[in-house]
């Protein structure tokens, strides 16, 4: 069942991309905007639309705030690729968005996609004024310097610093760099329902910990090839990781803890959270 409505999401929600694109100009910006939204495993707009699906929420509209949800994971990504940042020359097993044009057209398809998220979760499609307002204002949080920003900018930080980052510090480096965009992701359709946020923001703080950390065993345990973009960076770095710190095999425990916490959260949604614990259980045993 996961992994047909995994399927069912991310077909979904490319189609609202491919709707959504074909509205603009045909330039070279909206090409790599394009570009930069094919592929992917989209499990940030399905749980989107899983949670939604729990309280009862129309799917179509939750498609917005899940296709919102990828074109802000997107821009992350073309932006994280560049030279001043990671500077990768492979996404998802083709070329980046600054490879296959240029830096400037990378900045400016980042910042449209950014963009355009918020446009996805404020359309009047979505719900009353006061979710849409909920949405786009818990995601700007999400996204920005108490989130996803401030996660980056730490782990930039952590390449220069004199001394390894600790355990605690790497924790909350993730929380922000991955977790909340998983946390805002999983409680989406609670916001749109205007329900208590609780059990599913216990989830994902779990999962979005447990998801970075397969991120680093599969950094050292997988390549190129499978992974569709670079491996093995970190450690060729010096970057402290959970890997580094912990143990490949102290690291897995961790990660299979995290992932028994995110479905003992459901418990509220009985039978019906299954789904949801399906997709803790693929973030530890995936393969890219």
């Amino acid at each position: 069942m996961f992994q047909q409505r995994l399927t069912e999401a991310a077909d979904a929600i490319q189609g609202q991309f491919d709707a959504v694109l074909a509205g603009f100009d045909d330039l070279n910006v909206v090409q790599a905007m394009s570009h930069a939204t094919q592929g992917g495993k989209r499990l940030r707009g399905f749980m989107v639309l899983e949670s939604a699906r729990l309280h009862g929420i129309d799917p179509a509209a939750a498609l917005f705030p899940a296709t919102g949800i990828e074109a802000l994971h997107a821009y992350s990504l073309v932006h994280d690729d560049l030279p001043c940042m990671d500077d990768d020359d492979l996404r998802r097993g083709v070329p980046t968005v600054h490879v296959k044009w240029d830096e400037a057209t990378a900045v400016l398809a980042g910042d449209a996609l950014q963009t355009l998220a918020f446009e996805l979760v404020s359309d009047r499609n979505v719900g009353n004024g006061d979710v849409r307002a909920d949405l786009a204002l818990s995601l700007a949080r999400a996204a920005g310097a108490r989130g996803m920003v401030l996660g980056q900018a730490l782990d930039m930080a952590a390449e220069t610093a004199t001394e390894p980052l600790t355990l605690d510090a790497i924790t909350t480096l993730q929380q922000g760099k991955t977790g909340a965009l998983i946390e805002w992701s999983a409680t989406a359709g609670a916001r749109m329902a205007q329900a208590d946020l609780g059990p599913l923001q216990t989830y994902a703080r779990a999962l979005g910990l447990a998801f970075q950390i397969a991120d680093d065993v599969l950094d050292v345990t997988s390549d190129a090839d499978t992974m569709g973009k670079a491996t093995g960076k970190d450690a060729d770095a010096g970057k402290a990781t959970f890997v580094s710190l912990l143990g490949l095999d102290e690291a897995k425990r961790r990660a299979d803890a995290l992932v028994t916490e995110a479905c003992d959260a459901l418990q509220v949604y009985k039978a019906e959270g299954d789904t949801l614990r399906d997709a803790a259980r693929f973030v530890v045993a995936r393969k890219t």
